[in-house]
């Protein structure tokens, strides 16, 4: 008996005909097979519409009515099942009207006793099944786009208050505007923030399913990356009198490469848990160098005094939405996504984790991660000073210009305008896009028209994704910086097409906002004078260097270009090769330029070779997250290449550099 079923609607108004071809359709290896049998077209054209039918046999001669009718009527009411049309005689005529109004085969009806019936049946079935997966496929593809729609939209809807929530309360610390409230802002500080992580957490599991979660490898000092994490846990662990601990249990590498970003998640998601479920005692976080597969890793292991896992959890513990309250206790609330996560990302990270348990003992995590190679580093027992707060006010060059702050929610507007006067800037505001469209007409009609536009993207009357195409039309090309709450794939490219200059995300980063801004606005002439004065007498650096950075990476281009300028050189980003030959083209006296080695437009070693040539007398450094062979430099004329991520101490090497 065949594995495969199959159910054939066969139209046919001669009995004999029908026990004839049922009875060969039986005799078939290759699926078994289940018949609906109707007479008339009335009824086959009902059976067609249902959908519920891998293939149809239909009849030509029908009574009065032939199954040309059937066919056509099929078609046109978008019926997707094969059809394979029977008839008494051959006829080629009939035959390629049958296939011109839909039919997939034409078969004569002496022929279902030979070896072309039982082809034809096949072939049918397996286009069916191709078409059945084509549908599943698209129905799948649907699903995901209503997820990731949803998830764009809650997204949007919990950034915008968590940025009011968090924006303001780093003003006051920062301001020190309530300076006896410190304690109860930084718990406000510490909670919003946590907040951000839980939703964050459901973004990114939504990623992790769709393999579209993204890492970003950078150096990290260890200590003051660990010292930040154990002085935010210590408020939690104090709140509920417990002591936690730091040990270092071998000396450690003072910087390693990894994902910052995702080993703080794992690490304040297995620290809060275990405060989380320890009424009494401690938390002890123990970091240390293990040995696997020939490979040094760096361990961690959060061990505690707690409640404890059951036996029967720990092989499901790591899996989504499990949690230990939901057996122990439901004093404890929680998404149940954490463990879930932490697991996927320590593989992300070139590790694994593993849990150990007794009920009302505690529970230890253990995981491992790739610190990178760290075969060269220096190595000390670390004693995790931190060397410097997250709160630290942000010594900042300030800016110069006028901005039109754009958004229609009030604390929001007034935060972002809070923020860009502290850089320095004029502010003025507009609660819409109709607002923003008439303030610009109302400032170029003064001769005071604005250097840059912030604007929200979801506003009433007129949203920023209309409000940019008028003001475009009206010949506004300053800058514009979309202000958004939608992070998910694609937006950022879409808003790019649309004639944004960058893309800011709510919450907003204060500093993420500041390197905006400086990358398209003047630093103040005052400010930047005694600044770059105090670069040349502490750092010898060479006085105004003319610094072309080549990047195709907006952020990683206007931090550099930031840097630099904070060092006293004047540098400018081109996004492409093409971009960059226009530069060199229009503008003389490069001192140096920064090429990456991946650019969209070209390979960097080959627009190195062409500047080269062209411009012998500019220095050319190779930017890049991968070594490259000397040769390979040599050349293309690079005189040394940097590895990715680039820092302040580096760049100041260059300028210094002879």
């Amino acid at each position: 008996m065949a594995d495969k079923i199959a159910r054939v609607l066969l139209v046919e108004d001669d009995e004999d005909d029908y026990i004839l071809t049922s009875d060969y359709l039986r005799q078939l290896d290759s699926h078994q097979f289940e018949i609906d049998w109707v007479t008339t077209p009335t009824k086959a054209l009902e059976q067609l519409s249902l959908g519920k039918h891998d293939i149809c046999l239909l009849d030509y001669q029908l009574g009065a009515y032939n199954g040309l009718t059937v066919l056509e009527k099929a078609s046109k009411n978008g019926c997707s099942i094969p059809i394979i049309m029977l008839t008494g005689q051959s006829d080629d005529t009939l035959d390629q009207s049958a296939l011109a109004a839909g039919a997939v085969d034409y078969l004569v009806k002496g022929e279902i006793t030979t070896s072309r019936f039982a082809r034809a049946i096949r072939y049918a079935l397996a286009r069916q099944e191709i078409e059945n997966e084509r549908l599943e496929r698209i129905n799948a593809e649907t699903r995901n786009q209503s997820k990731d729609r949803f998830l764009a939209h809650l997204s949007h809807e919990l950034r915008t208050p968590l940025t009011s929530i968090l924006g303001y309360t780093e003003i006051l610390l920062n301001d020190n505007k309530a300076p006896n409230a410190k304690a109860e802002l930084n718990i406000i500080l510490n909670n919003g923030r946590h907040l951000l992580g839980l939703l964050n957490n459901v973004l990114d599991l939504s990623k992790i399913a769709v393999g579209k979660l993204e890492h970003n490898i950078e150096a990290i000092p260890l200590d003051s990356f660990i010292a930040d994490i154990f002085s935010l846990m210590k408020v939690h662990a104090c709140e509920k009198a417990l002591e936690l601990v730091l040990h270092a249990n071998t000396p450690l590498p003072l910087s390693i490469q990894t994902d910052a970003v995702r080993l703080r998640q794992v690490l304040i998601n297995l620290i809060h848990n275990g405060i989380k479920f320890t009424e009494q005692g401690q938390v002890i976080l123990m970091i240390s160098i293990v040995i696997v597969n020939n490979k040094e890793m760096l361990s961690f292991t959060v061990s505690d005094t707690g409640q404890g896992i059951p036996k029967s959890m720990l092989a499901t513990i790591f899996k989504p939405f499990e949690q230990v309250e939901d057996i122990i206790s439901r004093k404890e609330q929680g998404a149940g996504l954490g463990l879930s996560i932490c697991s996927e990302l320590v593989k992300h990270m070139g590790g694994t984790i593993e849990v150990t348990s007794e009920l009302n003992s505690g529970s230890q995590f253990t995981f491992s991660i790739d610190p990178g190679d760290i075969t060269t580093q220096p190595r000390t027992i670390i004693t995790f000073d931190q060397q410097h707060s997250s709160n630290a006010k942000l010594a900042l060059p300030q800016l110069q210009g006028r901005v039109l702050v754009v958004d229609d929610m009030d604390d929001i507007r007034l935060l972002i305008g809070h923020n860009c006067q502290s850089f320095g800037l004029t502010v003025s505001y507009a609660s819409n896009g109709l607002q923003a469209l008439e303030q610009c007409k109302l400032a170029d009609s003064q001769d005071a028209s604005f250097d840059l536009i912030l604007m929200d993207i979801h506003m009433p009357e007129l949203d920023g994704k209309r409000a940019i195409k008028a003001l475009r039309k009206l010949a506004f090309n300053k800058p514009i910086i979309a202000i958004t709450a939608a992070t998910m794939k694609g937006v950022k490219q879409e808003l790019m097409a649309i004639g944004f200059n960058l893309i800011v995300p709510k919450p907003i980063d204060k500093a993420e906002l500041y390197r905006g801004l400086a990358s398209y606005l003047n630093l103040k002439e005052q400010s930047t004078c005694s600044h770059v004065d105090a670069i040349k007498d502490n750092n010898s650096a060479e006085p105004q260097q003319r610094i072309m950075v080549v990047e195709d990476d907006n952020d990683a281009a206007d931090i550099t270009v930031l840097l630099l300028e904070s060092l006293g050189a004047k540098a400018v980003k081109a996004n492409s090769a093409k971009q960059c030959q226009a530069l060199l083209s229009t503008e003389k006296n490069w001192s140096k330029i920064l090429l990456d080695l991946h650019l969209p437009d070209a390979d960097g070693l080959a627009l190195a070779r062409t500047i080269q040539h062209a411009y012998p007398e500019v220095e050319l450094i190779l930017v890049s997250g991968a070594t490259v062979a000397e040769q390979s430099l040599e050349q293309a004329g690079i005189t040394q290449a940097i590895l990715k991520p680039v820092n302040r101490d580096i760049l100041q090497n260059l300028l210094t550099k002879l």
